[in-house]
This record gives C-alpha cells, structure tokens and sequence, in this order.
C-alpha cells in the first residue's frame, strides 16, 4: 500500500526499502507532519515530575488515590489514562518493591489493549500500518533473543490480571515494538519516556539528516533540518552523529541491522576533524593513534556497562565515577587533541558526575570546553548542542552570572525555533526565564 498525506508520501526508496519524501518545497525549521502516538508510556523514574498521560511537567500533579503512584494534571488526564493505567494500578500495589518490568514490556501492554480497543486504522497509521513495521527478528543474536523472550515472561507476570495475551504472543511483536520505539526526550534530552509512532516509523536514516524528530507532550513533529525540493527523501538520523564513521556504522549494524551508505559515510570528510591527534615537534605514529582509539572504545564501554549495571550513582561513589572519567582523559590526551571526540565523550560523562555532585564549577569547566567543540562538529540544529548550550545557561543562572546565562539560552533558542517550533512551550519558557532576569 502506498500512503499520501499532504505535503509527504510513502514510496519505495532504493537500496532502502519503504521511506518518505516530499511532494512541495519546504524551509528550513518548517513543519512536515505531526503524529499522535499510537501508544506510549511516561518512564518510571519521571513520575511525579510528568502527567502520565499528557507529559506535561508540573510541580502541582494529582497522585492516583489507588495507586499512589501515577501522577496527573487533572481528572481529564486520569481518566483519559485509566484504559491504559488500569493494567499496572493494582499490580503495582500487589508486587510492591518487586513490580519492575522494562519499558518495553510496559508499552507491548499498552499496545495490545489498544489493539483491541481500536480495530480501525487510527490516526498514527496514516501511511504505515503497526503490523507494518520491521522487527529483525531474524537478525536477533541470543542476548537480543533473550531479552525480548524477558520482557514476554514480564508481560505474563506483571499485566495477566488485566490483560488478554495471546498464549504464543511472537517475539516479531515484541521485536517490532523494541525496533521502531522513539525515546520522548524533554529539552535537555533526558528520556521522558518511550512512544511507537507508525508513520514517523517509515523515515530512513542518514548521517546528514534532512529533517528532525521533536516532541509536544506525546506528540512527535518532523520538521525541515534544510530546505528541501519536491522529491527529496525525508531522513533522520538514528543515532549521535558526533562519531566517526566506523563507530556509526558499528552501532547501526548492531540496533537497526545495516550499513549506512550516506554522503558522510562513503566520503569520510568529517572523520579527520573528529579524531584529531595532538600536536607534537614529532608526529604521532599511526600505530599509536590506533591503539589509543582501542582504548578509548573500551573506556566509553566499560564506563556505560558500569553505570547501567551499578545504577549509576546510587551504589557507587560520584567521585569513583569522575576519577574514572579523568583517568581516561589524562590517559588519551598523551595523544589525541582535546576536539577528539572521544575526549569530548568522556568530557561529557565528567561533567554530568559533576552536574550530580553539586559541583557547578567543575560542570562549567567541563561544559564551556565542550561546547567550543561541539559547535564545530555537529551540524547546526543539533540537539545535543542546543541541550548543551541549556545546561550552561542554567549553571550560569545558578551562579548569579546572568549575562553568561542569557548568551547561553539565545544560543539554544536560536536552534530550538528550527527543531521545536517557534510556538513551542520550551520556547514560552526560555523566553519567560531571560525575561526575569
């Protein structure tokens, strides 16, 4: 089936499969199309700060009286929820401290109440039906296997009461789910929560992305990252592009299953750039710069592994976490130059301990090092560069340096009205801070 809504349309894209174009010119910073999720679900660790139905982020939320748990705007927004909170109310009540089912299990719930709910094409499937979607499942190694087998045992042992699940429920399902699922990110891209949008679904990827993924509460908007022609693919990227093109492509063939053939990955113009070595009397030998990149990669895995299998920094030291983060700088910045993204990686993770330790000095003196970089090497509407630019902005405010404070927010502003929107509430709320100030 090929599907037209106005101004894109489904086709057949080569060597890709299903994608979307254009039909008419469109600007930079402008709106291709709005969807409604066809299901979504607020993350645990955001309740109390989010509505769990609209997402909207308050300090006065209404706490279900059953529950105790789930937090509202208001009647609407708990009774507009309840089809979806009916399945983990009382279940979280029952299992107490042991309720703990992934995201993914939690939407796949959702999902299939939905489902049965709505038989009819609903409005997120305008151009790409749910079942439509790819799942990989063929592509799936054991460990992948495994956790999609965990989340359908989560799925029996947490949702059963209130949920009818199909005594073979396909791992495919669930594959689809994990696969084409969009992480809803506020404005400083914490994950909020995870969404499946069908239509947003059939946009293929590119390292020089054509347009961007934002969100208003649940919804999700693709807007224009440069002018576009009539014909043009809509593409989006992925993945963080800050990397070079072998990291890229490894993390692709490890989540989505291919290899990128892009403009930027088949010429490489940005990999130079993006792991320069440091400048010495004597040059660096290749062999040297090769096995800092090892170690490098083996830092940036094994310091995630540590943080997901510690859960950060509840059980491990915020000052354990940054000597690790400045080991390995100290160790890579013997050969690769501060712009190395590997250094800017670890930078990051050091700045974020530091954002948790209370320590705005240090957050500062690792972020202004940051963004000097980062504006050089990701493209002009980048979120990572305007969540960066608002981190600064509110460590600056918080240190009474109110002109540092508004340059940082005009920087994140001028790229957030190209990826949010002018009209956005992320921009009401920019504005109503430098206006105090």
């Amino acid at each position: 089936m090929t599907g037209i809504m106005e101004g894109v349309e489904r086709f057949d894209s080569p060597g890709k499969g299903r994608g979307l174009r254009v039909t008419r010119a469109f600007q930079v910073g402008e709106l291709l199309l709005s969807s409604q999720a066809y299901s979504y679900v607020l993350s645990v660790k955001e309740r109390g700060e989010h509505c769990e139905s609209c997402f909207t982020r308050k300090k006065s939320l209404a706490r279900c009286g059953k529950c105790k748990k789930a937090f509202y705007c208001d009647v609407k927004c708990q009774k507009g929820d309840w089809a979806m909170h009916r399945l983990e109310c009382s279940a979280m009540n029952a299992f107490g401290e042991k309720w703990c089912p992934s995201e993914i299990t939690r939407l796949v719930a959702r999902i299939l109440t939905k489902k049965k709910m709505q038989k009819d094409r609903c409005a997120s499937e305008k151009l790409l039906l749910l079942g439509e979607m790819q799942s990989h499942t063929e592509d799936m190694d054991n460990e992948r296997r495994e956790t999609m087998e965990a989340d359908v045992a989560g799925l029996h042992q947490f949702f059963s009461k209130h949920l009818e699940i199909p005594d073979l429920l396909p791992l495919s399902f669930v594959r689809q789910v994990a696969c084409n699922g969009f992480t809803i990110e506020d404005e400083e891209l914490s994950h909020l929560g995870t969404a499946v949008y069908p239509d947003v679904a059939l946009i293929n990827h590119s390292c020089r992305p054509s347009v961007i993924v934002t969100y208003s509460g649940t919804s999700a908007h693709v807007r224009a990252l440069r002018d576009m022609k009539p014909g043009d693919e809509v593409l989006i990227s992925y993945i963080d592009v800050l990397y070079p093109t072998e990291d890229r492509n490894n993390r692709l063939r490890e989540s989505y299953y291919f290899t990128c053939q892009c403009e930027e990955c088949e010429s490489r113009s940005m990999d130079q750039a993006k792991l320069k070595a440091r400048k010495r009397s004597e040059p660096i030998e290749p062999e040297a710069i090769s096995n800092m990149v090892r170690y490098a990669r083996k830092c940036i895995r094994e310091f995630r592994v540590f943080k997901n299998t510690s859960h950060i920094l509840h059980l491990t030291p915020a000052s354990t976490l940054l000597e690790m983060c400045e080991q390995s700088l100290d160790e890579m910045g013997a050969v690769f130059d501060d712009s190395n993204v590997y250094m800017l990686h670890m930078m990051y993770q050091a700045m974020g301990v530091c954002l948790y330790m209370q320590d705005p000095d240090g957050a500062i003196r690792y972020g202004e090092k940051i963004a000097k970089y980062y504006r050089k090497l990701y493209p002009a509407y980048s979120l990572n560069l305007s969540s960066l630019y608002l981190k600064l902005g509110r460590l600056y405010f918080g240190m009474e340096r109110n002109a540092e404070c508004i340059g940082m927010l005009k920087k994140a502003k001028a790229i957030m009205e190209v990826t949010h929107g002018k009209e956005h509430f992320y921009l009401t709320e920019l504005d109503r801070q430098m206006k105090e100030m």
